[in-house]
């Protein structure tokens, strides 16, 4: 089998062109001597089944940033038959510095020229055949998006692999030796084969920059649109989710409850409350991933992510992040997982674990849920709407404690340098396809650990033998009680305990844990919320919530976007500690008061 390698700068469309040549049978995996994982899929190119290996986006071979190294181990390291390089058409001129380091290294090359439709647009004009000739390699011009000019690529693909002779791959190090010729021979080649007006034509994307790059209406207009999304989201999302709740409850009263009838009680409990619960767990965050990565996908295509990032960047730098870590944190107010997920537009990794470790500050919808139910079973209707502001203040708090604490730890070299895309049009397809990627991505890798932490809790409330479901009795009760010196000085009793070790699974299990340690649902349950704890007791309650370790969901995806053991138990310890403080201090500080 031959292994081409997909290689070109970040916002080239590399990505878009992978997905459109796969679709849906593109895998994740590790290599050796690479530190993250790659993106591959077999495709059939001629008379070739090929393996197409999507790298990372990066400028230049000699290695400065995790991506350029993590692209310059694996051409050492992996055989490689041919390279795809991938160039924005209307930024050819500066582009081509990597086609030739490529073509340095030996490696039978076709050269892309993306987003060609763009390029002409621009009133671009590039002459392949002259191009071609100097580069001493094939040159296809395409639209990813599109798929104009695909076919006719592959066919050229196939001809370099047809005519490839056996890998002769030069050393990176000793291939970039003499980059300074390299500068001539592309002033030569954009000299005799791309012609670019003195003054590109004014495109929409420059008056729509107008206003929402305005030094005044840039952020307030960037927040309503986040609004928008959000709201899209949320709007659509919640009612997939009710709806796949519903079925999961429909089969387990239906179907699997009469089916398990015969069982001993507690291998029935252990099959419904612990592996069917955690299968439903799972699949309770799919239609949020997927609906919030359709959007993502449309807002990042579009080009207006990248605008928000510049925007936000000025006020991020002084916390030790950039423009992307804003937006971010703000998507994770929808929930934590998929932003989480989301960081991966970001190339320096100490700044992608600092963006991590914050955003599970964000006051996420599954912590509302639970913030809703007891601000309007303990405060008035009146106060109650600040009760939520005051804890949306307190996040945000929290994010920049934590990032003012480790931004020495997680410093990062990199400046923060963006380039504005033109405003896209988003493709359906495209769209979908990388949805679909992250919703299977979050499932392989997350739905294992999340079983064992499931089945974890149940066990805790379930046993010892004879003891009441949630109760006193049980090993999380005893819990509970062993934890009385560290949360009784939150105002957080044995009861309130338990309900914590409920929401490490999921934060919104906190409501169904109150029922369960009660013995009480709806009115009646929040009277006795209500009676059994003051608004001091509850705000600290509340706070401890906002704060604490992340949900089991958010731990795996942690740990599968860091790589890291150890700072997944940073990540896990820290918000810990800091929710410990925070309720120490409000329910201490109240009390010394007189409330």
């Amino acid at each position: 089998m031959k292994r081409v390698a997909l290689l070109g700068m970040p916002n080239t469309g590399k990505s878009t062109l992978f997905n459109r040549l796969t679709g849906s049978h593109a895998r994740v995996g590790n290599w050796p001597g690479v530190t993250v994982d790659l993106s591959t899929a077999r495709v059939l190119v001629g008379a070739h089944m090929v393996e197409l290996v999507d790298l990372p986006g990066l400028y230049d071979l000699h290695g400065f940033s995790d991506d350029e190294l993590v692209v310059r181990h694996f051409l050492e390291a992996a055989p490689v038959d041919a390279v795809a390089v991938i160039l924005n058409s209307s930024q050819v001129d500066r582009q081509l510095a990597l086609a030739l380091q490529v073509k340095a290294l030996g490696l039978p090359t076709l050269v892309i020229l993306n987003m060609a439709d763009e390029a002409r647009r621009f009133g671009i004009e590039i002459d392949t055949a002259r191009l071609e000739k100097g580069l001493g390699a094939p040159v296809a011009p395409i639209s990813a998006r599109f798929g104009t000019g695909v076919p006719d690529a592959l066919a050229k693909l196939a001809r370099v692999l047809d005519e490839a002779g056996p890998a002769r791959q030069a050393s990176v190090r000793e291939a970039l030796a003499e980059d300074h010729r390299r500068e001539e021979q592309i002033e030569s080649l954009v000299r005799q084969s791309v012609v670019v007006p003195e003054r590109l034509s004014e495109q929409a994307s420059d008056r729509i920059d107008r206003v929402v790059l305005h030094p005044w209406l840039g952020l307030p207009l960037f927040f309503l649109a986040m609004l928008a999304v959000f709201q899209a989201v949320f709007w659509l999302g919640s009612p997939l989710q009710d709806g796949v709740e519903a079925v999961f409850d429909f089969l387990k009263s239906h179907a699997l409850e009469p089916a398990f009838a015969a069982f001993p009680p507690l291998l029935r409990g252990f099959l419904l409350d612990g592996i069917w619960a955690g299968l439903g767990t799972v699949a309770a965050f799919v239609p949020l991933i997927v609906v919030f990565f359709f959007f993502l996908a449309a807002v990042e295509d579009s080009g207006y992510l990248s605008r928000a990032a510049f925007l936000t960047d000025a006020l991020m730098s002084r916390l030790g992040l950039d423009g992307r870590a804003f937006v971010m944190l703000l998507m994770g107010f929808g929930c934590n997982v998929p932003a989480i997920m989301g960081t991966r537009v970001m190339r320096d990794r100490p700044m992608r674990l600092l963006s991590m470790l914050t955003i599970p500050m964000s006051l996420c919808s599954a912590r509302l849920q639970v913030f809703v139910f007891l601000a309007a079973a303990v405060f008035a209707p009146s106060r109650a709407p600040w009760v939520l502001f005051g804890l949306y203040v307190a996040s945000f708090a929290a994010v920049i404690v934590t990032a003012l604490l480790f931004r020495r730890r997680f410093e990062s070299r990199e400046p923060f340098v963006i380039e504005l895309p033109p405003y896209r049009m988003p493709t359906l397809r495209q769209v979908w396809l990388r949805g679909w990627g992250e919703v299977k991505h979050f499932l392989r890798r997350a739905t294992r650990f999340i079983f064992v932490g499931v089945i974890a809790v149940w066990i805790l409330t379930h046993f010892p033998a004879g003891a009441a479901p949630a109760g006193p009795d049980t090993w999380a009760g005893w819990i509970g009680h062993a934890l009385q010196p560290v949360l009784g000085p939150l105002g957080i009793d044995e009861k309130l305990a338990v309900a914590l070790i409920f929401g490490f699974v999921a934060k919104e299990i906190v409501i169904g844990a109150f029922a369960v340690i009660y013995g009480l649902e709806g009115d009646a349950l929040a009277a006795n919320l209500a009676q059994s704890m003051d608004w001091v007791a509850a705000t600290s309650f509340m706070i401890f919530t906002l704060i604490y370790t992340p949900c089991l969901s958010t731990v795996a995806t942690l740990r599968t976007e860091s790589k890291s053991l150890s700072f997944t138990a940073l990540a896990v310890a820290w918000p810990l500690a800091l929710a410990w403080a925070a309720s120490f201090a409000f329910y201490q500080g109240m009390r010394a008061l007189g409330y």
